[in-house]
C-alpha cells in the first residue's frame, strides 16, 4: 500500500481509531480507570455485530431487523453451557456457530423469498420468536435472564478477565474488518453488491443471487453470534432483552451513522453511537430526548455516514475541476435558455 493512500482521511483516521483502541487498556490501567476498558470493550463487541449486519445490509441490501436473534443465541450458548458445567470456550464457540449457522440458514431461506418491507417484518418476527422462546424457558431464568456460571476459557485465555476479553474482541474486530474489506472487492462481494442494486439484472447474467444473499446472511449471523458470545462473557449474564427488536434497531442505526456498505463505517458508527449515549447520560437523565434528534441529524447530514464524510475529505476538488464544472454548468444554462427562447 502506498504512503499517499495511508494519508487519506478515509483510511488514516480509522487506522488511528484502531491504534487508540489498542492503546486504551494500557492508558486506563496506568490511570487506574478499569471502567473505561469495560466500556470500550462493549463498543468493540457492538462494532463486531454492526460489521456483521453490514455484510447483509450494506453489501447485500438485506434490511434485517432481526440480527439481535443471533446475538442472543451466542449469549445463551455460553450461559446455558456454563449452567451445565461446561467452561470450554471452544465448546461455547462451536455451539454458537452451529446454532447460529442453522438458524441463519433456515430463517434466511424463508426470509429471502420475500423482499422490501416483507423481509424486514419476517426477520423481526423470527427475532421476536427467539425472544419469547427464551422468556418461556423458566429453567434458564426466563425473563430474569441467566448468569454465566463459568466464563469461556480458550486454553490459558479466560474471557472472564476483562483484559483478555478486550484483547480477543479487538483481535476479532480487526480480523473481521480486514476480511470484510477483502470480501467487498472480491468477485463474490461485487456480485452481492450488484444484486443489491438490481437483483434481476444480476440473476439474468447467470449468477445465483439468492444463493449469494443466503450465504451472506448466514455468515452475517455467524459473526453476530460471536459478538453475542463475547457480550455474555463481558456482562457475565445472558438476558432475553439481547434478542429484543430494540437491539436490532440500534445495530441498524450504528451502520447508518457509520456508512452503509463501507468497510470502517460500522466500527465508527458503533463507537459514535455508544460514546454519545454515554456522554449524554452523564449530562442529563433525559438523555433520550437529546440523543434521538441528534442521531437523526447525524444520519441526514451525509448519505454515507461518517465514512462518507471522511471520504469527502480525501481529495478536495482542484481549481481546474471547479472551473470545468462551472463552465459545464454555464454551458448547460445557455442551452436551456436557448430552448426557452
Amino acid at each position: 500500500m502506498k504512503t499517499s493512500e495511508l494519508l487519506r482521511p478515509s483510511l488514516a483516521i480509522p487506522l488511528l481509531v484502531f491504534a487508540g483502541l489498542a492503546a486504551l487498556p494500557f492508558v486506563a490501567t496506568a490511570m487506574d480507570q478499569s471502567f473505561y476498558i469495560a466500556l470500550v470493550a462493549r463498543m468493540i463487541i457492538y462494532a463486531i455485530a454492526a460489521s456483521a449486519l453490514n455484510l447483509a445490509l450494506g453489501y447485500g441490501g438485506l434490511v434485517s431487523f432481526g440480527h439481535a436473534l443471533f446475538m442472543g443465541l451466542g449469549s445463551y450458548a455460553v450461559a446455558i453451557s456454563a449452567e451445565h458445567g461446561v467452561g470450554s470456550g471452544w465448546v461455547h464457540l462451536a455451539i454458537t456457530l452451529v446454532v447460529c449457522g442453522a438458524v441463519g440458514w433456515i430463517t434466511g431461506l424463508i426470509s429471502l423469498r420475500t423482499s422490501g418491507i416483507a423481509f424486514i417484518m419476517i426477520t423481526l418476527a423470527f427475532a421476536q420468536m427467539g425472544y419469547y422462546l427464551f422468556v418461556s424457558l423458566k429453567q434458564y431464568g426466563g425473563d430474569d435472564g441467566l448468569p454465566v456460571a463459568i466464563s469461556s476459557k480458550f486454553g490459558p485465555l479466560d474471557l472472564g478477565r476483562i483484559e483478555v476479553l478486550y484483547s480477543v474482541a479487538l483481535l476479532i474486530l480487526v480480523l473481521s474488518t480486514w476480511w470484510l474489506a477483502k470480501l467487498r472487492s472480491s468477485p463474490f462481494g461485487m456480485a452481492l453488491r450488484g444484486a443489491r442494486q438490481n437483483r434481476r439484472r444480476v440473476h439474468a447474467l447467470g449468477l445465483p443471487t439468492l444463493r449469494y444473499q443466503l450465504v451472506a446472511y448466514v455468515f452475517s449471523g455467524l459473526l453476530c453470534g460471536v459478538s453475542g458470545l463475547l457480550l455474555a462473557n463481558l456482562n457475565a449474564f445472558a438476558s432475553p432483552s439481547t434478542l429484543a427488536w430494540v437491539i436490532s434497531g440500534e445495530l441498524i442505526v450504528m451502520v447508518v451513522i457509520g456508512g452503509i456498505g463501507t468497510v470502517f463505517g460500522p466500527v465508527l458508527g458503533a463507537i459514535a453511537f455508544l460514546g454519545l449515549e454515554e456522554i449524554i447520560k452523564g449530562i442529563t437523565e433525559h438523555w433520550m430526548v437529546v440523543f434521538g434528534p441528534l442521531i437523526v441529524v447525524i444520519a441526514l447530514l451525509r448519505n454515507q455516514g461518517l465514512a462518507g464524510l471522511l471520504a469527502m475529505w480525501d481529495r478536495p476538488p482542484r481549481d481546474d475541476e471547479v472551473a470545468g464544472n462551472r463552465t459545464t454548468k454555464e454551458a448547460a444554462a445557455n442551452v436551456v435558455a436557448k430552448e426557452i427562447k
